[in-house]
């Protein structure tokens, strides 16, 4: 019975940890990379107020502060195309945050729950320091507050949230990640008796 638990525990930590690790989205080009944050939580919600903020870092650490970059921030409902404009285009304001000082940053109200894409592209604001880049992120925003949205009326800036890379719908993967932790304490058990 103890590696049956031990197994569940386990497998419930693992999962768990690829949610939390999900939660602040990297990315990176050739030299330039950017960590997404949003508050509260990494959890925006549709109709409230979040305050966004991206630490940049050129290659090696060295934190990249507004000041030295002419950078720009789209917002898309996803799916959007290429020659679609963007949704939102909020200003950018230098923000310290944590052990970040002057990194870019800013305040958007998502107007409906559902997948979007933010965009923040920049260029060196004089020399040579980094090269232009483009940093895509992809944000889910929750169903806000009852006093914001109301959400018998509230459509899905996309019909379902789907993950991109894989296609499944975030009902379905759950479920099969249930199954999948229910088909190993199956295996578990015929092994014991």
């Amino acid at each position: 019975m103890k590696k049956v638990s031990y197994l569940l525990a386990s497998g419930f930590w693992l999962l768990a940890s690829a949610f939390v690790a999900s939660a602040h989205n990297v990315k990176t080009t050739a030299d330039v990379g950017g960590t997404l944050h949003i508050q509260p939580n990494d959890n925006p919600r549709a109709g409230e107020r979040s305050q966004v903020w991206i630490a940049l870092t050129r290659k090696g650490g060295k934190v990249i502060p507004l000041k030295e970059c002419n950078c720009q921030l789209a917002v898309y409902a996803e799916p959007h195309s290429p020659k679609e404009p963007p949704l939102l285009e909020p200003s950018l304001q230098a923000m310290s945050v944590e052990r970040y000082q002057g990194i870019p940053g800013s305040e958007i109200t998502f107007p409906k729950p559902g997948a979007y894409l933010l965009q923040l592209s920049g260029k060196p604001a004089s020399g040579e320091g980094f090269q232009p880049f483009k940093l895509k992120f992809e944000v889910t925003v929750a169903v806000g507050s009852a006093s914001d949205i109301t959400t018998q009326n509230t459509q899905n800036v996309n019909d379902t949230v789907e993950d991109r890379k894989s296609g499944f719908s975030l009902p379905i993967a759950i479920a099969l990640s249930a199954l999948a932790a229910g088909g190993i304490v199956f295996i578990v058990q015929q092994r014991r008796r």
